[in-house]
């Protein structure tokens, strides 16, 4: 094997990023499609791109969709793009879908737009739904083959796209609104024209450095006129800032040349630091053209007037020791229902700990205090529908009252409406329900049904069939036929995010993931994509819980015991085969602490020493003797601490126990923080100081062949920070070397060291699988998958298979028995493993059972490495 040429990896003494002022700063475009490139010359030169990569589902639920196009002529054909699953084809009404869009540079999509007469299919990268998983895009591609082969067309440092409008005459005219960065500032937003078919791109619209453009509508009648809705919005780890004053609607009548803002005070429509991200559309009524938009309104609601006796937040903020006594019990007892305080805080309890000074009134309202609270207790106007029919001009709301349970607080997340353009009285909104409105917007009603996920993002409304819809959300496609009435799922493809993965030790074995929006789901690690589960209505995988599935832990004793849960540390004991109930093991604080930081994915390990013990991470690590009945704390806070804002921060997002000595614990922050105890928590030791500052600590591996050896990544994601960062340590952490410095620009989510040869390592990114045979010093793209972020990898240690979690494809497994025989030397001759195999002869071969049957001609596949590429010569041996 050729091996390229590195500079040899160093030992790292400076600090990176240790101040407000030297921050990670934001990778470019340009680098991260130079990335691409490296990453494809590792591909061609990589001894494991052919390796056989098996997808093992499930597929049953599918995942985030963020757009679908589909031919009005032939409505059964469409394109279904999803958030990082890549585009996909099908033209039999999603009864099969083909991906046609996964070697680019990355499968991340904000929006497509198909001209289904010229035959061409615009694709733009970067999710805009800005969510925590909302991957950066690198601009804008074009296929003129049906997504055989792809043309970048630059816009390269858009990041993020939120519309793509083409001409309805002109194939060479096209409008893209660019939402821009999401973690930081840049210039590249706003909205972009073209008018020779990409060549060359003109930025029309720019407002400042944080406001980019999330859609965009023209009138079909005159293409000149256009319709663009800036949002303001601005994202950083411990805090979504997602309306301000760059956000609102403008039009241009000369296609996009010249721009005139309409959301003006005196407008009719919300503007100011409350304005959030807004959705457009537009229909012709006769002789008029009505402009729709949907607005998240942060604006905060007036005050509700008081509830009877009711105690408010507000009151005990000011309320003394003596006024809180006079309450009555009833008003105590609503007051601590109403915010879940544990059962041990009685009417009496609390009157007691008032009594004695322990606490005062307002310690009740620090208690449930936290950022989460801050986001989804914040009452704010939320949902509004507005109107308007002199072209932008003024705007009226279409209904009375507020449009709650739509949006909530996290309207950034949607955004999206559509009419009817055959009755421009019939809108439907996308929220986290689905809805319908007969009467311009005044009244709505559901449209759910009981196979339709929440979440949605995207819907085809035929413009030749009333009733004919397509719908997109977070678990995949739905398609009716009757107004939402009835709907078809059509769930074919394997396109989970997942952000966990791990196995038991049952024969065989079980697969456990933990996904975006999907819950928790365990299926055999033998299964295999087919439809026959239709008759039996048995589907292979099951589902263990609900909500944003996060990490599991098996007790391999019985195979049966799982520990898991959901965002923000909601974690529970429960089983696989459903024979128990689920009970709530997450740490509590108590009253005068102020509440635990847990973070969205919360790490949870089980000690592969005694599987009775169990640890937990917030901002300090918890432990537990008796399978999660007690936890305590065996740290004080191993983070910088919190930061002001609505995303819990100053967390800890790794955590692992060494293999081989307990009690050896490595525990990482999602501000920059490692720490390492090795006396079971009684000290702990800082061991990041010499590491880049202020980065994820996206993994933690404590070898198990070296007591002393340790590795971790390092992720920039949340910076727009892309630089690929591992590091291995051979004493506890207190010297590191930089490894695998010949990956591309991409984020590491995670690093797996074999549990069989020490030199091979595993390196999951957010742009596919590496694999190292010398300990990190090089490292080849691992198989032929898909371009998808991995998040997560296990390897069984009895069946040497490693499975692989990917946020966009799914869960994937390969057989590395015989990888694990490989090191950095035997591969620069010819390796055939299984050289005695054989296959024993059958009458059968060659032949049918009948003349409308397939040829009976079995297959055998064995593995071979080989330094170069060339011509071989088989040998068979007949007996």
């Amino acid at each position: 094997m050729k091996l390229h040429t590195l500079l040899t990896a160093v030992f790292i003494t400076g600090h990176f990023f240790i101040s407000a002022q030297n921050i990670p700063q934001g990778t470019s475009g340009t680098k991260r499609l130079e990335a691409h490139a490296q990453r494809e010359a590792l591909k061609e030169s990589s001894l494991f791109s052919h390796l056989a990569f098996t997808n093992i589902g499930p597929s049953i639920f599918s995942g985030r969709i963020v757009d679908v196009d589909v031919n009005p002529a032939r409505p059964s054909e469409m394109y279904v793009a999803y958030a990082s699953g890549g585009l996909w084809y099908t033209d039999n009404n999603a009864t099969t879908l083909t991906p046609v869009f996964d070697k680019e540079a990355c499968m991340t999509i904000g929006d497509i737009a198909v001209n289904w007469g010229a035959g061409i299919i615009w694709v733009g990268t970067g999710e805009n739904n800005s969510s925590r998983s909302s991957y950066s895009g690198v601009g804008i591609y074009k296929s003129t083959d049906k997504g055989k082969t792809w043309k970048h067309m630059g816009l390269t440092e858009s990041h993020h796209i939120g519309r793509i409008l083409l001409h309805p005459v002109n194939p060479n005219i096209v409008h893209v609104a660019c939402l821009g960065a999401l973690y930081s500032k840049n210039d590249n937003r706003g909205v972009f024209s073209t008018s020779d078919g990409g060549v060359t791109w003109r930025h029309s619209l720019f407002v400042n450095s944080t406001t980019g453009a999330i859609d965009l509508v023209t009138d079909q009648s005159n293409p000149n006129v256009l319709y663009a809705a800036t949002w303001d919005r601005s994202r950083r780890a411990w805090n979504f800032t997602e309306s301000g004053t760059g956000t609102g609607i403008y039009t241009s009548t000369d296609s996009g040349r010249t721009w005139k803002q309409l959301t003006v005070q005196g407008s009719g429509f919300p503007t100011g630091i409350g304005a959030g991200r807004i959705g457009l559309e537009i229909v012709r009524s006769r002789n008029e053209t009505i402009l729709y938009a949907v607005i998240d309104n942060q604006y905060e609601r007036p005050a509700k007037p008081k509830e009877g006796d009711l105690i408010t937040k507000a009151e005990l903020n000011e309320m003394t020791s003596d006024s809180f006594l006079k309450l009555k019990d009833d008003q105590i007892k609503k007051y601590l229902a109403s915010n879940d305080f544990p059962d041990k805080y009685t009417v009496d309890t609390i009157r007691n700990l008032i009594k004695s000074g322990t606490i005062k009134p307002a310690t009740l309202v620090e208690y449930t205090q936290d950022a989460n609270s801050k986001l989804f207790e914040t009452e704010i106007i939320g949902t509004e529908i507005y109107k308007s029919i002199d072209h932008g001009k003024t705007w009226t709301k279409t209904h009375q009252g507020y449009l709650d349970g739509i949006f909530y607080t996290y309207g950034y997340y949607f955004g999206q409406i559509r009419v009817s353009k055959t009755n421009p009285q019939k809108l439907y909104l996308l929220g986290v329900p689905v809805l319908k409105s007969d009467d311009g917007g005044a009244t709505w009603k559901s449209i759910e049904g009981d196979n339709v996920h929440g979440d949605h993002h995207a819907l085809w409304v035929n413009p030749k069939q009333e009733g004919h819809l397509v719908l997109g959300n977070d678990g995949g496609l739905n398609i009716s036929y009757d107004d939402g009435a009835n709907w078809i799922k059509c769930n074919q493809p394997a396109v989970g995010q997942f952000y966990s993965v791990n196995v038991d030790m049952a024969e065989p074995y079980n697969v456990y993931g933990g996904l975006q929006d999907n819950g928790v789901w365990v299926g055999p690690s033998t299964y295999q994509a087919n439809v026959e589960w239709h008759s039996s209505g048995q589907y292979p995988y099951k589902s263990i819980m609900g909500g944003d599935g996060m990490q599991i832990a098996i007790d391999t004793r019985d195979n049966n015991t799982v520990y898991t849960g959901f965002q923000f540390g909601n974690y529970y004991k429960t089983s696989r085969n459903g024979d128990g109930q689920d009970v709530r093991i997450t740490p509590v604080h108590d009253l005068g602490q102020r509440p635990y930081r847990w973070n969205w994915e919360s790490p949870v390990h089980l000690s592969l020493h005694n599987q009775d013990i169990l640890y937990m991470g917030a901002e300090k690590v918890f432990r537990s003797f008796d399978q999660g009945k007690n936890f305590k704390p065996i740290s004080g806070d191993l983070t910088k601490g919190p930061k002001e804002g609505d995303v819990a921060y100053g967390t800890l997002v790794s955590l692992h126990e060494s293999p081989k000595l307990f009690g050896l614990i490595y525990a990482g922050s999602d501000d920059g923080y490692i720490h390492v105890t090795r006396d079971a928590g009684l000290h702990w030791k800082r061991i990041s100081d010499q590491l880049p500052q202020d980065m994820w600590v996206s993994a933690l591996q404590s070898s198990s062949h070296n007591e002393s050896r340790v590795y971790a990544s390092l992720n920039g994601y949340r910076w727009d920070h892309f630089d690929s960062y591992v590091y291995m340590s051979n004493d506890y952490g207190d010297t590191w070397t930089r490894i695998c410095t010949d990956l591309p620009t991409e984020p590491v989510n995670v690093i797996k060291e074999d549990p069989v040869n020490p030199d091979i390592l595993y390196i999951g990114t957010d742009h596919g699988l590496y694999i190292s045979l010398d300990r990190g010093k090089h490292s080849m793209l691992m198989g032929d998958m898909p371009y998808t972020p991995v998040h997560d990898l296990v390897i069984h240690p009895r069946d040497k298979e490693l499975v692989i979690a990917t946020h966009g494809r799914s869960l994937y497994k390969a057989d590395v028995s015989k990888v694990q025989a490989l090191n950095a030397t035997n591969t620069d001759s010819l390796t055939c493993f299984d050289e005695k195999l054989s296959i024993n002869h059958s009458s059968r071969w060659g032949s049918r059972s009948a003349t409308w049957r397939d040829y009976y001609e079995p297959t055998v596949t064995f593995p071979v490495y080989t330094p170069v590429a060339g011509d071989a010569v088989l040998k068979s041996l007949f007996r």
